[in-house]
């Protein structure tokens, strides 16, 4: 079988169009580009292993539907409109094809996934488990109490049954 080299140019392009394939498969994908899977899945293991992953775009992108824009060009759209408010910011949006209730919705989640749990949070947390392990602790106990005054019932039963077996009705 014949091996084909590829440009870096033509590397990078395919991996562009791996990590923005949307709802399509890497097998289609590398269809696409008629190339074999097994070397698409291998460029794009060793770009994440040597740490190009997704670098940060240039640009937005354009001509794509907002769903299909990755993590990096939705930080980008952040960090552009920042600054921006009022009209500047519906007038950003608008050159850009984006919604001002987006750009909300991406900083929420942005921010959701980055703020750490408040010392309270922890608090409250560590003493809710506390009290959990407590009662648990608790209905073990009870739960063995109640097993062994059963045990002892029938075992009081069944001596109780031997006993009128051997007088024989005689009581």
């Amino acid at each position: 079988m014949q091996r084909t080299r590829h440009s870096e140019e033509f590397k990078e392009q395919a991996l562009g169009k791996a990590r923005a394939r949307g709802s399509r498969t890497l097998n289609e994908v590398a269809t696409e580009l008629n190339m074999p899977l097994g070397t698409l899945k291998g460029w794009l293991k060793t770009a994440k292993t040597s740490g190009a992953g997704s670098p940060m775009p240039e640009q937005l992108p354009e001509g794509r539907s907002i769903d299909q824009w990755s993590a990096a060009e939705r930080m980008l759209a952040l960090h552009e409109s920042h600054g921006l408010h009022g009209q500047a910011l519906h007038a950003w949006c608008r050159e850009k094809g984006l919604f001002e209730h987006q750009l909300v919705s991406w900083r929420q989640a942005f921010c959701a996934t980055a703020e750490p749990e408040s010392v309270q949070d922890a608090r409250a947390s560590k003493a809710e488990l506390k009290a959990l392990q407590g009662k648990h602790e608790r209905l073990q106990r009870e739960l063995l109490r109640k097993e062994r005054a059963l045990a002892e019932a029938a075992a009081l039963l069944v001596l109780q049954k031997k006993f009128q077996a051997l007088l024989g009705g005689e009581d």
